[in-house]
C-alpha cells in the first residue's frame, strides 16, 4: 500500500490558512486514491529528539563511513525512527506558512533530524554528494502574509529556495509549490487568494 506523508508545520490548527489549502489537496487526492494511506506528522505536537552533543556526534561517525554502536546507537533510536518514517512514504505533502521569510523552526528542526548521511545522502569517493531518496515526489503548500513574487520582494523569499535545495540535495527534485499570498492585506483579498490556491491544489492533486 502506498503512503502519503503529510508534514504539518503550523500550530494554528483550524485557524490555519495553509491547512485550508492542504485540506483541498488531500480531499481530492484521497478521492482519486482511496487505496493510499495518509500519515500525518504534526510537528507542533511532536516531541522531536534534541540534537545535542552525542546525537550530533553520531553524524560524524556516519560521515566517516562507520556504523553507530553502543550508547551512541541508543541515542539515535528516535532519530532513526523519524528517518524510517520519512523514507517509508511515496509522496510528501508539506504544509508550512512562511515565518520571517523562511520556514517555521519546528520544520527546520525536523529537517536537521532526518537529513543524515548513509540514510538520505552519501558522499561518493570523489567527494560529491549523492541523494538517496529517489523516485519520490513532493508538494509544498504555503501561505504568506505578503506577496513575494515581484522583483523587489522575491529576494526576501528564503522559504522556497531552501526547501528546493535541501530536498533536492537528498534526491527529491520533483517538487510543486502551491502558494497562497497575500494573506494579511485585507479579508477580501485573503479569501480570493485562498480560493485560487485551493482550486490550484485540487487541480494539482488530480495529476498524481
Amino acid at each position: 500500500m502506498k503512503k502519503l506523508l503529510h508534514i504539518v508545520a503550523t500550530p494554528r490548527e483550524d485557524e490555519s490558512r495553509t491547512l485550508r489549502v492542504a485540506g483541498a489537496f488531500l480531499e481530492t487526492f484521497q478521492q482519486q486514491h482511496p487505496d493510499w494511506t495518509v500519515d500525518e506528522l504534526n510537528l507542533p505536537q511532536e516531541k522531536l529528539p534534541d540534537l545535542g552533543l552525542k546525537s550530533v556526534g553520531g553524524k560524524y561517525v556516519l560521515l566517516n563511513g562507520k556504523d553507530l554502536f553502543g550508547r551512541l546507537k541508543e541515542e539515535w533510536l528516535e532519530i532513526v525512527q523519524h528517518i524510517e518514517r520519512f523514507l517509508s512514504a511515496d509522496l510528501y505533502l508539506i504544509s508550512t506558512p512562511m515565518w520571517n521569510f523562511h520556514i517555521p523552526y519546528m520544520l527546520k528542526h525536523y529537517i536537521d533530524i532526518i537529513v543524515q548521511p548513509k540514510y538520505l545522502f552519501r558522499y561518493t569517493d570523489q567527494g560529491v554528494a549523492e541523494g538517496l531518496v529517489t523516485n519520490r515526489k513532493m508538494v509544498v503548500i504555503t501561505s504568506r502574509g505578503g506577496t513575494y513574487d515581484s522583483e523587489a520582494t522575491h529576494p526576501l523569499d528564503y522559504q522556497e529556495p531552501y526547501l528546493r535545495t535541501i530536498f533536492g540535495f537528498v534526491g527529491i527534485t520533483d517538487i510543486n509549490f502551491i502558494i497562497a499570498q497575500p494573506m494579511d492585506v485585507s479579508a477580501e483579498i485573503r479569501e480570493q487568494k485562498l480560493a485560487e490556491a485551493m482550486d490550484a491544489a485540487k487541480k494539482l492533486a488530480l495529476r498524481y
